[in-house]
């Protein structure tokens, strides 16, 4: 087992600061970012915890920042000791787990289900350290990995239904990333949301549906929500990570709105964004790495997260949308929380959501 007898070397040194999680060492990692000073006590200090983020890169102004906001957040709290390294290209994964348990960190993050056979191997090579994977949960959970999924239908739902109230052409689209099944919950929450909303208007409104095939491509990403905006769309949705970017900048160019995804966009185009679906990635990776610090029981679990616990919804300042759309959405989403709407996530579950 790697480094497996380095690390009994070292438990007595270690011993104060051990939690449930384990770990490798406490050398500082060459990519540990300069954050705010801590007074955190010894133990929380010594704790280190990283992430992988996937090809979108940590500036991607969705999941893998949210994430690293997170880890950033986790150590103003803490005192924590935190890192990251970026994937250009996923033969970088394995790599890159290696070098962050070659680091000495107590908890790994692998960011995107793109990272789920990774982090699979990393655990099973590897199993003194303790990892944490987004957006995915394995039929068995390995008793070193934890899993973190959320309702993103959820909020996708609630921007669906914000774009089928706010659209002026009856014509709004969606692009996505790389399809999936976590990107299904995206595609169909909203459109869902939107059918929703022609309902209750009594019109139908139609969804233009485009993926990218990647998660980085932004130049693609706007060229497909140019085209979109050409064909009559005056709202479009991104699930897409970087491509998002370029999804954005064609809705500025194109003056038409644009919902942005998992964090608030609306600072990429105050005038453009008309609201976002959020998925806080940053909630979640800051609770789960703070309960792996205190050494609670994390391994072998998923932690699912939703509208009651903060984990996706939408933004409560949100400009460019109409006050009393946001009032309707507001009573949408409690009956959402209440169990008497339930979205759909996939091409099933929509078709028997529509019947």
């Amino acid at each position: 087992m790697r480094k497996k007898i380095l690390a009994i070397m070292m438990m007595a040194v270690m011993a104060v600061s051990m939690t449930a999680c384990g770990s490798k060492g406490d050398n500082s990692s060459s990519n540990e970012k300069s954050e705010p000073k801590v007074t955190d006590t010894a133990s929380k200090s010594d704790f280190k915890v990283s992430m992988v983020t996937d090809t979108g890169g940590v500036n991607d102004q969705s999941f893998n920042q949210s994430s690293w906001e997170g880890l950033q957040n986790l150590k103003e709290k803490t005192g924590a000791q935190i890192s990251y390294l970026e994937s250009t290209q996923e033969t970088d994964y394995t790599s890159n787990l290696d070098k962050q348990v070659d680091e000495g960190n107590k908890l790994v993050w692998g960011i995107g289900f793109a990272m789920a056979n990774a982090i699979l191997e990393a655990a099973e090579m590897n199993d003194e350290v303790n990892y944490a994977i987004v957006d995915n949960a394995y039929e068995e959970v390995p008793e070193n990995v934890t899993c973190v999924t959320f309702n993103a239908q959820d909020s996708s739902f609630l921007v669906g239904y914000v774009a089928g109230l706010t659209t002026k052409t009856d014509s709004v689209g969606f692009v996505g990333g790389i399809s999936s099944a976590i990107i299904d919950q995206f595609e169909f929450g909203y459109r869902a949301g939107v059918a929703h909303a022609a309902k209750e208007l009594g019109k139908d409104i139609k969804v233009e549906v485009q993926y990218a095939d990647s998660f980085s491509d932004s130049a693609k990403g706007k060229a497909i929500a140019k085209s979109m905006y050409s064909n009559g769309c005056d709202i479009v949705f991104h699930a897409a990570g970087g491509v998002g970017i370029g999804v954005i900048e064609a809705a500025e160019e194109e003056k038409q709105f644009v919902i942005g995804v998992d964090s608030d966009q609306s600072v990429l185009s105050p005038d453009y964004v008309l609201t976002s679906a959020l998925k806080r990635v940053d909630v979640a990776v800051e609770d789960i790495s703070e309960k792996c610090m205190n050494g609670e029981e994390i391994g072998g679990k998923v932690f699912n997260y939703g509208l009651t616990d903060g984990g996706v919804g939408i933004p409560a300042e949100n400009k460019n949308m109409d006050p009393e759309v946001y009032k309707k959405t507001m009573a949408l989403q409690d009956e959402i929380t209440a169990g008497k709407i339930v979205p759909p996530y996939n091409k099933d579950t929509f078709d028997a959501f529509n019947q």
